[in-house]
């Protein structure tokens, strides 16, 4: 491997513990027309590959929200290339960007920045009139499309209108914020610290967390309050924040990842049912299938394969299970 790749993918750090590094770019979209970055029809463009579940979260919540005539979405290979995300057409991805030609996601931060040194994130929300980057954060991306674009949408779409409040309601912020805090940190990074490992101290003191906080998730929805959502009747930021690792995790995190202390169909069975109920959703709360439309399960195992085959050396062999990827629907 180059020193160029070596770069890229080395995830660890020297004591083998994996630190994910802050995201560059934090502007927001605002409804405010004399805003520096003003929602507006066809101005911005949303990057991403199906196999990330930070992007995922935004391609979620562009969907929930209906916003694919507002705002275009342009997605890259699932694979993490030699240097970096690249544009390839396999499995739904643009055969090169459409906007500038561009082959990789590099040159793209490129323009926004030629002295740029940090690394190409996804997802990057672009605004094609100042050609720049506007925020490649997905935690702020996603509450960018709740309500920045409203203005935009026919008024039921708004987040005014929605029962119970919108995706992230004013009355349940602080459960939510609260929520996300420690599912973040040991269950959607949690996946990550005990994947990239490289020691087995690093290893251990990662996967007995991420265990914990999944058995607090499935303590959480034994409670009347927390069904059949994270919090009550309506799926909010909660929801979309799990469920990008919970489909993830017995198709690529058990096995690739070494996350194997349990499997969320056999071990998790309320995680399982809220899961399952999410994925299967077809109506207009999930606005005809927000969260099954975006998920791709074969990708999420090739897409951790390369990578963990890129970094330590290991088999390139895509694995044939579970069998099936999700259980059936019957709840």
């Amino acid at each position: 491997m180059t020193d160029q790749e070596s770069a890229i993918y080395r995830h660890a750090d020297a004591d083998g513990h994996f630190r994910r590094k802050e995201s560059a770019f934090r502007s927001f979209v605002s409804p405010d027309p004399s805003a520096e970055f003003p929602a507006e029809k066809d101005r911005y463009v949303l990057y991403l590959a199906y196999g990330c579940p930070w992007a995922h979260r935004t391609n979620i919540v562009r969907t929930l929200k209906g916003l694919e005539e507002i705002v275009e979405l342009v997605v890259l290979d699932p694979e993490l290339g030699p240097d970096g995300w690249f544009f390839s057409g396999r499995w739904g991805s643009a055969p090169r960007d459409p906007l500038y030609g561009f082959t990789h996601l590099r040159d793209l931060y490129r323009k926004a920045d030629a002295g740029y040194t940090g690394r190409y994130t996804i997802p990057v929300l672009w605004d094609r009139r100042r050609e720049t980057i506007v925020n490649n954060e997905s935690s702020e991306i996603i509450r960018m499309f709740y309500e920045a674009f409203d203005g935009l949408l026919p008024a039921e779409r708004r987040e005014a209108a929605q029962p119970g409040g919108g995706l992230y309601p004013a009355t349940l912020r602080a459960e939510i914020d609260a929520m996300n805090e420690w599912v973040y940190e040991r269950i959607n990074n949690g996946v990550y610290k005990t994947g990239f490992a490289t020691t087995q101290e690093a290893y251990e003191a990662n996967v007995y967390p991420l265990f914990e906080a999944l058995d607090r998730v499935e303590a959480h929805l034994a409670q009347p309050e927390h069904q059949p959502y994270l919090f009550g009747e309506h799926i909010t930021e909660a929801d979309v924040r799990l469920y990008t690792t919970i489909c993830r995790f017995d198709v690529a995190y058990y096995l690739l990842f070494r996350c194997n202390l349990k499997m969320i169909r056999h071990d998790y069975p309320r995680i399982d049912q809220w899961y399952r109920r999410l994925y299967y959703d077809e109506s207009e709360r999930t606005r005809g299938g927000a969260f099954k439309k975006t998920t791709f399960f074969y990708i999420y195992k090739y897409n951790y394969l390369k990578a963990l085959g890129k970094r330590m050396g290991g088999s390139q062999v895509v694995p044939a299970g579970p069998v099936p990827d999700i259980l059936p629907l019957k709840l």
